[in-house]
C-alpha cells in the first residue's frame, strides 16, 4: 500500500507549476599549463557578508539563487586564491570562474573568512557540508569527534573501557546511517563501531552530512541519513601538510600529508597517520583505565590520472593497523590471560582497502556521461573481552556502474545504473559459542529522474530493484521534493524505505565489557523502516544583518527491526526480530547568525522521542536523549590571525535500563541527569602554520562510578556498557599545523 501511495505522489507531483526564481549558474575550474581546465568539486561558493551558500558538484558546476542582500559572489578552495565577483552587470549566461593556486606572498590580505557549514539550497535532499574550517574549530583527532560542533548528529562513548563510540541521527544509532568515503559506502560490519576513530580529522577535506533516506544509486542501506568523507585529493591537496597533537590524558598523534604533480595530468598524494597512548590513567582510582592505550599506524596512497579532457581514473589503496588495549591497570603479560591476572580487553585491528574510480564524458555533450565505481575491504580483528575472545574477519566489494544524461532537455535529468555488493562476513565469540558465517551477494538496478521545471522546485524519485542470495528480491522507493516558495524561503519533502543486514555482535562488540551473556534469535530478518521529512529553511534580514534560520521533522517507522534488549535481564542481552511498533520522531530548529563581524553563533535545540517494543513493553529506547541543545561561538581578528572557539553542549535525560535486580551496591539510575558540556579553543595562525590549545569538558563533569562491579570484573555483576556520560575529566590538548602549498 506504501508503494501504491508513493507511485501515485510521484506521477501527481510533475504536474505542479511554480514561479520562476532567478538564479547564477556558474562553473569553477583551474586552468593547467596545457590549457586544459580542471574542474575544482566542492569549491565554495556564496554571497558576501551572508550566510547564504553552495558548493561546486563533482564537475565544478554551481547554481546559486540571486539575492537583494549582497552583490558580490565570494568563491574560495583550500589551496586557491580567493575570488570575488561583483554581478551587477550578469547577463543571465553561465560563469566560467577560474581559481589559480594560492602561491606565498611577502604579504597576504585575507578579505573575508571561510564559511563553516554550508546549506546547500539547491539540493532537494536536506544536507549541509561541513568544511576544513568547521573542522579547525576543535581537537578533531578523528571523523568521530567531528559533530562536537555539529547539532545534528551526536557522538558519544558507547563503554567506559574499548573506547568505542556510539552515534546517533535522528535519534537512532549509527547503524542506520550510510556511512560513505567519496560516495563508496565504507565501515560496515566490523567496522561500524570503530569505523570512526580510522579517518583522521586532518586527512578530511570536508563531510557532507544529509538527513533522511539517501540517493538510491548510492544503495538501500540509508534510513536515518547519509555521512559522506573527502579526503584531502591529489590535485589539491598542499604540497606539504604536517599537523602534530598531543593531550593531558597521554595521546600524541603526527599526521602527514605529501602531494605532487608528476605531469600536467597525473598527481598522487600520500597521507599518514600515527598514534600512541601507552600510559596507564585511572584518575577515577577503580583501577580500570579511565581511556584504552591506543596505537595507530594509518596510511593511503591516492592518484589522480586525467587520462584525456573527457576521462578521468582515480585510485588508491589504505592500510590501519591498530592495537586497542583497555581494562584494568597491572595487566601481566608474561602470564596466562585466566582469573590470576588482571581484566583486560585486547583488540587487534588490521584493515586494508582498495578504490577506483572511472569516468568519461560524451565528446559532444558533457551533460551525459558513464562512472564506475569500485571499492574492496579486508578487514581482520582477534580481541579478547576478560576471558572471551571474538575474531571476526569480513571481505567486501562494492561496484557501481551508472550512466547520467538528459530527456530532451535538462529539465528532465535522470542516472540509471547497475550495482553489485559481495560481503563475506565471519565471527566467532568464546565462552558464549556464538558465531556467523554469512556470504551476502546483491546484484541492484536503479534509476533516479530529476525534474527541474524551474528554479524555484526539484523533485527527485528515485526506485531501485535488488536481488539478495539470502532476502530474495525487494524494490526501495524514494522521494525528495524541493520547493522555493519565496526569494529566500525553501522547503523540503522526503519519503522513502531502506533495509540492512544486522550484525548482532560486531555490531554491539561493546557490550562484550560486561558479564552479560548474549542470547540471538535464530530466525533473524533484515531490518526495514520507513522515514519521512519535512524540513523549512528561511534567511532573513535583521539589524542589517543575515540570519539562517531551519526547522525540520522526520520520522522512522521500522517494519522490522532487530532489538537489543537489555530490560529482560541483567545478566543477558537478547537480539531478536520486533514484535509490534517501533519509531522515532525527532524534531529540531537551528538558528545561523553573525551579530558582528568575524563573529559567527549557531544555536539549536532538538527532541527526540524514540519507542519501541522491548521486552513485551512498548517503551522508550535506552540512552537516546530526550533534548539536546548547542550553542556555539567563533570570533576571528582581522586577517584572521587569531580564532577563539567556544561551544556549549546541553544534554537531556535518557532511559537507562534497570538494575533493580542487582545487589543494591550494583544498582544505579534508571534516568540520566541533565548535563551540559562546553569545550574551547585558540588558534594563533602565521604566515605557513598556526599552533592550537584546547581544553574539552570545561566543567569536569562526569558519571560517577560508569563501571559496575569494578572491584570485581570477572564477577556476575561486572558491566563497563551502562554509560550515559561523559567518563573522562578536563582534558587539555595542544596542536601544530604546518601547510606548504
Amino acid at each position: 500500500m506504501k508503494i501504491k501511495i508513493i507511485t501515485l505522489m510521484l506521477l501527481f507531483v510533475p504536474f505542479l507549476s511554480m514561479a520562476k526564481g532567478t538564479v547564477i549558474k556558474g562553473k569553477i575550474v583551474e586552468k593547467q599549463d596545457s590549457g586544459e581546465a580542471i574542474p575544482l568539486a566542492g569549491a565554495s561558493i556564496f554571497w558576501k557578508n551572508t550566510s547564504i551558500g553552495t558548493a561546486a558538484n563533482m564537475d565544478g558546476n554551481f547554481t546559486i539563487d540571486i539575492i537583494n542582500d549582497s552583490k558580490t559572489l565570494v568563491v574560495q578552495f583550500v589551496g586557491y586564491k580567493t575570488k570575488e565577483i561583483n554581478i551587477d552587470d550578469y547577463n543571465n549566461q553561465e560563469l566560467l570562474i577560474e581559481l589559480y593556486p594560492n602561491i606565498e606572498l611577502n604579504e597576504v590580505v585575507v578579505s573575508e573568512r571561510k564559511l563553516g557549514t554550508i546549506l546547500d539550497r539547491d539540493n532537494p535532499i536536506q544536507s549541509q557540508s561541513i568544511t576544513g574550517a568547521e573542522l579547525c574549530k576543535a581537537a578533531c583527532c578523528n571523523l568521530s569527534e567531528s559533530f562536537e560542533t555539529n547539532a545534528s548528529v551526536d557522538v558519544s562513548y558507547a563503554d567506559a573501557a574499548t573506547g568505542a563510540k556510539s552515534i546517533k541521527l535522528l535519534g537512532l544509532t549509527g547503524k542506520y546511517i550510510e556511512m560513505m568515503t567519496e560516495k563508496n559506502p565504507n565501515f560496515k560490519g566490523l567496522a561500524s563501531v570503530y569505523g570512526m576513530v580510522y579517518v583522521p580529522g586532518p586527512w578530511m577535506e570536508s563531510i557532507q552530512v544529509s538527513k533522511g533516506v539517501g540517493s538510491v544509486i548510492n544503495g538501500y542501506e540509508s534510513i536515518t541519513g547519509q555521512i559522506n568523507i573527502n579526503y584531502m585529493r591529489p590535485q589539491s591537496a598542499p604540497k606539504f601538510y604536517l599537523n602534530t597533537f598531543a593531550n593531558s590524558m597521554g595521546m600524541a598523534e603526527v599526521n602527514m600529508i605529501a602531494s605532487a604533480k608528476l605531469s600536467p595530468k597525473l598527481s598522487t598524494a600520500i597521507l599518514a597517520h600515527g598514534q600512541d597512548n601507552d600510559r596507564e590513567i585511572d584518575h577515577n582510582h577503580d583501577m580500570f583505565l579511565d581511556d584504552p592505550m591506543v596505537t595507530q599506524y594509518n596510511f593511503i596512497n591516492r592518484w589522480n590520472w586525467d587520462a584525456s579532457e573527457f576521462f578521468k581514473v582515480q585510485f588508491g589503496a589504505k592500510f590501519i593497523d591498530e592495537q586497542r588495549i583497555g581494562g584494568q591497570k597491572g595487566f601481566k603479560k608474561d602470564q596466562p590471560n585466566d582469573l590470576n591476572n588482571a581484566y583486560r580487553i585486547n583488540i587487534d585491528t588490521r584493515r586494508y582497502e582498495a578504490f577506483a574510480k572511472f569516468g568519461y564524458i560524451m565528446p559532444n555533450d558533457d551533460d551525459r556521461s558513464f562512472a564506475l565505481i569500485t571499492n574492496f575491504a579486508s578487514h581482520e580483528q582477534n580481541s579478547f573481552y576478560g576471558l572471551r575472545n571474538y575474531d571476526a574477519e569480513q571481505k567486501y566489494f562494492y561496484a557501481n556502474l551508472l550512466f547520467q544524461s538528459y530527456i530532451g532537455n535538462l529539465k528532465h535529468k535522470y542516472t540509471a545504473g547497475l550495482s553489485y555488493v559481495y560481503d563475506d562476513f565471519k565471527d566467532y565469540l568464546s565462552i558464549d559459542n556464538l558465531g556467523t558465517d554469512r556470504t551476502e551477494k546483491v546484484t541492484g538496478a536503479y534509476v533516479e529522474y530529476t525534474w527541474l521545471p524551474n528554479d524555484n522546485i526539484t523533485l527527485q524519485t528515485g526506485l531501485r530493484y535488488d536481488d539478495h542470495n539470502i532476502y530474495g528480491g525487494f524494490v526501495t522507493p524514494r522521494l525528495h521534493f524541493r520547493y522555493q516558495f519565496a526569494p529566500k524561503t525553501t522547503a523540503r519533502l522526503a519519503i522513502g524505505s531502506g533495509r540492512r543486514t544486522s550484525n548482532p555482535i560486531a555490531e554491539n562488540s561493546f557490550l562484550l565489557a560486561s558479564s552479560r551473556s548474549l542470547e540471538i534469535a535464530e530466525d533473524l530478518k533484515q531490518e526495514k523502516a520507513w522515514n519521512f521529512g519535512l524540513s523549512l529553511t528561511q534567511y532573513f534580514d535583521l539589524f542589517d544583518r543575515g540570519f539562517t534560520l531551519s526547522a525540520d521533522f522526520y520520522r522512522t517507522v521500522f517494519d522490522n527491526q532487530i532489538i537489543t534488549d537489555l530490560d529482560h535481564s541483567v545478566d543477558k542481552v537478547r537480539f531478536y526480530n520486533l514484535d509490534g511498533k517501533s519509531w522515532a520522531n525527532n524534531y529540531q530548529v537551528e538558528l545561523k547568525f553573525a551579530p558582528v563581524d568575524r563573529f559567527d553563533v549557531t544555536t539549536a535545540i532538538r527532541f527526540s522521542d524514540v519507542k519501541a517494543d522491548i521486552n513485551n513493553q512498548f517503551q522508550k529506547v535506552p540512552y537516546v536523549n530526550r533534548f539536546k541543545g548547542l550553542i556555539t561561538t567563533s570570533y576571528a581578528t582581522n586577517f584572521n590571525k587569531w580564532q577563539f572557539d567556544f561551544t556549549t553542549q546541553f544534554n537531556g535525560d535518557m532511559r537507562i535500563p534497570s538494575t533493580k535486580a542487582n545487589p543494591e551496591q550494583h544498582q544505579r539510575r534508571e534516568k540520566s541527569p541533565v548535563y551540559a558540556l562546553m569545550n574551547a579553543q585558540i588558534t594563533k595562525r602565521f604566515k605557513i602554520w598556526e599552533i592550537y590549545v584546547g581544553a574539552e569538558n570545561i566543567g569536569n563533569y562526569t558519571q560517577k562510578n560508569p563501571i559496575i562491579g569494578a572491584t570485581d570484573p570477572f564477577g556476575d555483576y561486572f558491566d563497563a556498557s551502562m554509560i550515559w556520560g561523559p567518563i573522562q575529566e578536563r582534558k587539555f590538548y595542544v596542536g601544530l599545523r604546518l601547510t606548504i602549498e
